[in-house]
């Protein structure tokens, strides 16, 4: 497995646009190889918003097919150029190869 973990830390009060970005359907979801997405929101500060994206895949190449996918480099190139929104304090993306994943084991009663 391989996930990608985007962390967008964006002033108080804009969390709701990104997560709307990143949790709404699009080409990404007919990929093959995308296990799910995950939109998540952590505890906000006075100071901030931080919304973390994460996305699963299969393997590392189901992502590079998705990185040279036609419609996704569109999409960016479509963007280029542009500034993030003046709310975006900061942005980081991190990838990971996932070694174990431990399931629970039941318990009998």
């Amino acid at each position: 497995m391989f996930i990608q973990l985007r962390t967008i830390v964006v002033e108080p009060g804009n969390a709701e646009q990104v997560m709307e970005r990143f949790g709404t359907s699009g080409h990404i979801d007919t990929m093959p190889g995308l296990i799910d997405r995950t939109v998540m929101l952590a505890a906000k500060t006075k100071d901030s918003e931080e919304v973390i994206a994460m996305i699963r895949w299969e393997s590392e190449e189901a992502w590079k097919n998705w990185e040279k996918d036609p419609v996704h480099i569109a999409g960016h190139r479509e963007h280029r150029g542009e500034a993030p929104p003046s709310y975006v304090i900061s942005s980081t993306v991190k990838m990971y190869n996932v070694k174990k994943v431990l399931t629970p084991t039941p318990v009998n009663s």
